[in-house]
């Protein structure tokens, strides 16, 4: 049961299938160069994409806009404070620029960062520093249909084993991404966040949560754990970070906002560090290169995301798509994650090689069939590591409704009706850094 009701529209079309060929081919086949007006539901992220509440708008106009000193700093810095128990706040533009300022901060060239998986910004972050980033997943983590509740784990084992090749000086910091978008969106246990929080205060690393969907994480924790049954969504998050020196956050997620991110940490000299650097890239500490607008906005939504309504309707149109496309027998990733449903573009395309990209040309076959614009997280997205080829279907909070959901459902059984005669394709051109090849890079068809 949904919890919201529209109270702003905008109007979408569906451009011919003409034009949706057209678009593909001008956008060198990279669902990140189509144009926006001419896609018809748009699922390529859930970072920033989402609607805001009457709550976050209102607030909004009490944005204090002062360069220091601004008082919708203090209001985020109690929302963090109260909702994540976080201490210490240096605001950022967004996640990455929350990435950028942490590690660069704690990073230097030589060092090797495990993690449970490490998505696109976290690995090019880690790389930009000099440092190694090495995925830790547990066994399983990429079965494509498993009753197993908690696939986005970490691996102690795989951790220890990277502290045994690379000594303990080696490993300053410990990841773990909740919920782990690399591995399908699926939520990291409470007994793991501990046992990891564990392993860094172990070898004396600094224990980093990736945050950015930690409602969501703490919503599967009560629904799967069973000692948390009876929690609260709000007090079962505040335990969750409670184990992490630190974390970074991108707001577009479980913020509910727009724009915005930041870092947050325990430690007043880790807090120092950052807070300059900060000042270097992104703007002075009371505003971190967002507006005072943004800042309430997100202080606001911060609260809103560990709601118990909010968080059941959000996780559960998740559901409800993934139910649609499992009801129909298509190649779909179970269980579903929190934020997003994705697509087994192997199982759509085993007569497509590896090399020739067969996520990719899923991602591309659901816009040109039903205008549907979702993204591939595998060796496209991800060279040089060993991932099933998934495409995303990343859904906006609070946007889309239950006839959107059946669209994208038959947009997807429609490709897979006339998977036979789809072709692969191959890069074109592609950026220096490969870690984010595909934002940019542009392909053709074989």
């Amino acid at each position: 049961m949904t919890a919201y009701k529209s109270k702003m529209v905008e109007p979408i079309h569906l451009p011919s299938r003409e034009v949706r060929e057209e678009n593909l081919e001008r956008a060198g086949y990279n669902m990140f160069n189509l144009p926006s007006e001419d896609v018809y539901i748009d699922l390529l992220t859930d970072s920033g994409t989402g609607t805001m509440s009457a709550k976050q708008w209102a607030a909004m106009m009490l944005g204090d806009e002062a360069y220091a000193g601004s008082r919708s700093f203090d209001n985020l810095q109690d929302a963090v404070s109260d909702v994540m128990g976080m201490e210490y706040v240096v605001p950022t533009h967004q996640g990455r620029g929350a990435e950028n300022v942490l590690y660069g901060t704690l990073l230097e060239a030589g060092d090797v960062v495990p993690n449970n998986t490490h998505f696109d910004t976290t690995r090019a972050h880690v790389a930009n520093a000099g440092a190694e980033a090495v995925d830790c997943p547990v066994d399983g983590a990429m079965e494509l249909q498993s009753d197993e509740p908690f696939k986005g784990n970490f691996d102690l084992d795989k951790g220890w084993a990277v502290v045994e090749e690379h000594g303990e000086d080696a490993v300053p910091v410990v990841i773990l991404t909740i919920t782990n978008n690399s591995t399908a969106g699926q939520p990291v246990s409470m007994e793991n966040i501990r046992a990891v929080s564990e392993f860094a205060a172990d070898i004396d690393a600094t224990f980093v949560m990736d945050a950015c969907r930690f409602a969501e994480n703490a919503y599967f924790i009560q629904q799967r754990e069973a000692d948390y049954a009876n929690h609260s969504v709000a007090e079962i998050a505040r335990e969750e970070l409670s184990y992490a020196d630190a974390l970074v956050m991108s707001g577009k997620k479980d913020a509910l906002v727009n724009i915005g991110g930041f870092v947050a940490c325990r430690d007043e000299t880790l807090f120092e560090h950052a807070r300059q650097r900060a000042i270097l890239y992104e703007g002075f500490s009371t505003y971190g290169g967002l507006a005072g607008r943004d800042i309430e906005a997100m202080a606001q939504g911060l609260r809103e995301a560990v709601t118990q309504e909010y968080i059941e309707s959000r996780v559960g149109q998740v559901q409800e798509l993934a139910t649609l496309l499992d009801a129909a027998d298509l190649p779909v990733y179970l269980p579903a994650g929190g934020h997003a449903v994705y697509l087994d573009a192997e199982g759509f395309f085993p007569h497509i090689p590896l090399g020739q990209f067969p996520g990719q040309a899923l991602a591309c076959e659901l816009y040109r069939e039903g205008g549907v614009r979702g993204v591939e997280l595998g060796s496209f997205a991800f060279p040089g590591t060993n991932r099933p080829e998934l495409v995303r279907l990343a859904i906006p909070r609070r946007t889309y409704h239950r006839e959107h959901l059946e669209h994208i459902a038959d947009t997807v059984a429609g490709v897979y009706e006339r998977r036979d005669s789809v072709s692969g394709l191959e890069i074109v051109s592609e950026p220096p850094m490969k870690e984010l090849r595909h934002f940019s890079a542009e392909l053709r068809p074989v």
